[in-house]
């Protein structure tokens, strides 16, 4: 087996289980394979080109168009984290539609997924969806109600044919949702559908292969989730929660992730980073994604 190698991460974009009705569409998380050494020469680097008095340097500062050439600098390929790090993006409301539809509908059953937009009827359906398959207190009592109403109100105002046919589909499953909120109540889950942290470590292990992961505090993360997420990634052999201040790996993962964040924009991540406002940016980003 080969040795663990150690990685540092954290994430950009992460409300917990609210994927709508939040300040950011986006979510990223960013993994770096970087010595502290290295890591700590990137930070004083930064801090000698931004010179910025800020205690703790943050993707802000560098998404400034001033620093704009920091920003090229850190991600081109001289710099210091090319080929040594990694960004999953997540469009929140995108995961939010296909959980539900894994959650309800067998997958055999399923030809379509439902669009995702801000008309009023379709937001609605959103938040009604992430009130339901939430897991942490206080849960809403009438989530599912919610839900199936406004499945009804779509279809009783019309949608196209293909969206017609997956909310037909979503409409007979009432009995599996009221299921899934009867087994929340009596035990719930180590991690709810629609917390994105979970995947996102299982995601970083699969990229990175055998790993010892430090990441950035988050208190989703209990030593018993933390044990659900090692049987859930075999090549996950440690993970570690520290303070970003502590830690220059952490912070360069934290910039890497909320950089990478905002250059993939708030429409679907693949086709911004492919599409976005400022192509030598975007071509830097793919890099990573």
């Amino acid at each position: 087996m080969a040795e663990p190698r150690v990685i540092a991460c954290d994430e950009s974009g992460y409300e917990g289980q609210q994927l709508v009705s939040s300040p950011t569409t986006v979510f990223a998380h960013g993994s770096v394979h970087l010595s502290w050494a290295a890591a700590a020469d990137c930070m004083a680097e930064l801090r000698a080109r931004i010179r910025s008095p800020a205690t703790e340097y943050k993707a802000n500062h560098l998404l400034r168009e001033k620093h704009r050439g920091v920003l090229v600098w850190l991600l081109g390929p001289g710099g210091p984290v090319h080929g040594h790090a990694h960004v999953q993006l997540v469009d929140k409301p995108g995961f939010l539609v296909e959980t539900l539809l894994d959650l309800l509908i067998d997958a055999p059953e399923r030809a379509a997924t439902l669009p995702v937009t801000d008309e009023p009827r379709w937001r609605r359906l959103l938040v009604a969806a992430n009130a339901l398959m939430r897991t942490r207190e206080p849960l809403d009592p009438t989530a599912a109600d919610a839900l199936f109403w406004s499945i009804d109100d779509l279809r009783r105002t019309g949608v196209p044919p293909a969206a017609d046919e997956t909310l037909a589909l979503l409409a007979k499953t009432r009995v599996r949702a009221d299921d899934f909120r009867e087994r929340v109540r009596a035990e719930p889950p180590a991690f709810a559908p629609v917390d994105l942290l979970a995947p996102a470590i299982v995601h970083a292990v699969a990229h990175w292969g055998p790993v010892r992961i430090v990441h950035d505090f988050q208190s989703t993360l209990t030593p018993a989730r933390v044990a659900w997420l090692r049987s859930a990634a075999p090549d996950l052999a440690e993970l570690t929660l520290v303070d970003s201040a502590d830690d220059p790996r952490v912070q360069v993962a934290d910039i890497v992730a909320g950089t990478v964040r905002v250059i993939g924009g708030r429409a679907d991540p693949v086709r911004a980073i492919s599409g976005g406002a400022d192509p030598e940016l975007a071509a830097l980003a793919e890099a990573y994604v």
